[in-house]
């Protein structure tokens, strides 16, 4: 029976487990500590949690169209929010009001594919022969969709387009005051174009949000423990964790992967905190892959090359390396993939352009490029403790291994990587908390 249970498994859930099963086996911490550790955050309800800022979670309607999705994420400042599902009604149970969990990236994403910016040649001739008119060279142009519909986009602007980031890029600095300023003076334009043109006008967010989605809608109730988030957010992948109160379908609180780390940081100076910072991160089995397993982009490749690369890979970021010992030389995330929009210079000349170029530029004409090129690195020997302060601090989603005298880089550590060091799952633990619906839902 085990046995054909297992065969019914998906891909992902039996990665999640070799994963697991991976740093498990590497961790070089007592085992004792690790069970009294993870015992203790069995312990700690969910409630405990501080909530998100205004204390109400910003939801977003699944036949809400995408410019209206942009809008309300720019407008409140955040970078992600629940999908509810229009026909869910008075249903009082959140697999039938809730479809999942739409982003910036989605968005962006599904409009760089839509329009298919790579193939967009910005000279006057190419863009006749693509079928702009003289007068709208800058624009995305009029080109065949492909999964999206058979309409065509025209008169869609660079500094139209960049308007739907601008205030993502303002959440994504935290800085509240300029989202707002951003969809208002920025965004006029952008939505304008969305409500009026084929497909943005008629596109939904549930419509693409199956497409885009990187982990499926899982939350958990306030009277769940604090294990079953760091574990859904470690083990299972989920960037992010929704909770409800039992017995009520509305989403009362947002768990992520950063919040975690930064609350992590936050107990410096705790004991079983300290125990465990002290250690190397080679004791602790990180980097959690060999070297020839990182995906690494050499800075005279194309940007468009990067971008590809993260999504084939299902990562958020890459190192930039020159040369054949892969010295780091910078970085760059799926977030960057904004400033294309946001630059016509950038924008212009998207199919030519190197990463570096694409970094040198950023650095010349934005205040983010500290973030945008500088990688955040340590070694081997460096201790668990430095390297969450690192991502605490600085905001960011990894930081580069690298080794030896030419800085070459060795391995990745993500946040998901940070948060499994400090748990393992006890026998049945989901079983015991979710029965049937975490294999169903990540199995879907």
């Amino acid at each position: 029976m085990a046995q054909a249970q297992e065969a019914k498994e998906s891909p992902q859930l039996l990665s999640c487990d070799a994963y697991f099963e991976n740093i498990q086996s590497r961790k070089k911490l007592p085992r004792s500590l690790q069970e009294s550790l993870t015992a203790a955050f069995a312990r700690i309800p969910v409630s405990s949690f501080p909530e998100v800022l205004g204390g109400k979670v910003v939801e977003i309607r699944g036949d809400a169209i995408i410019a209206e999705a942009v809008k309300t994420l720019s407008l409140c400042n955040i970078l992600s929010a629940p999908v509810r599902n229009p026909d869910a009604g008075t249903s009082l149970d959140w697999r039938e009001r809730y479809l999942g969990i739409i982003d910036y990236s989605a968005i962006i994403l599904w409009v760089l594919e839509s329009a298919q910016l790579a193939a967009v040649a910005f000279s006057a001739s190419t863009a006749t022969a693509a079928g702009v008119s003289a007068g709208a060279v800058g624009a995305l142009g009029a080109l065949a969709l492909g999964a999206t519909g058979p309409a065509a986009v025209a008169g869609i602007t660079v500094a139209a387009v960049g308007a739907a980031v601008a205030g993502g890029m303002a959440a994504d600095r935290g800085m509240g005051k300029d989202a707002p300023t951003a969809a208002d003076h920025l965004g006029e334009e952008f939505y304008k174009v969305l409500f009026q043109e084929e497909p943005f006008k008629s596109t939904t967010v549930q419509s693409i949000l199956k497409s885009y989605r990187s982990a499926p809608f899982l939350p958990v109730a306030t009277d769940s423990s604090m294990l079953s988030v760091l574990l859904l957010l470690s083990k299972y992948r989920m960037r992010n964790v929704p909770v409800i109160e039992p017995g009520q379908p509305f989403v009362k609180n947002y768990i992520t992967q950063s919040a975690i780390v930064q609350g992590l940081e936050r107990c410096k100076g705790r004991d079983w905190f300290d125990c465990i910072a002290a250690h190397p991160i080679s004791d602790l089995g990180l980097p959690f892959m060999s070297h020839n397993e990182v995906v690494t982009i050499q800075s005279n490749e194309l940007i468009l090359e990067a971008f590809k690369k993260m999504k084939d890979n299902k990562i958020g970021g890459l190192p930039v390396v020159e040369g054949p010992r892969k010295k780091i030389v910078g970085n760059v995330s799926i977030r960057d993939i904004r400033f294309l929009l946001l630059n016509p210079d950038l924008f212009s000349n998207f199919r030519q352009l190197t990463v570096m170029d694409f970094m040198t530029t950023i650095a010349s004409t934005t205040e983010e490029a500290g973030n945008v090129i500088q990688p955040m690195t340590c070694h081997l020997n460096s201790a668990l403790g430095s390297v969450i302060h690192t991502l605490a601090a600085k905001s960011v989603h990894r930081i580069y291994v690298v080794a030896g005298q030419e800085d070459e880089v060795v391995g990745v550590i993500t946040l998901r990587d940070v948060i499994s060091c400090f748990i393992f799952e006890p026998p049945n633990h989901f079983d015991n908390y979710f029965g049937f619906t975490v294999k169903e839902m990540l199995n879907k």
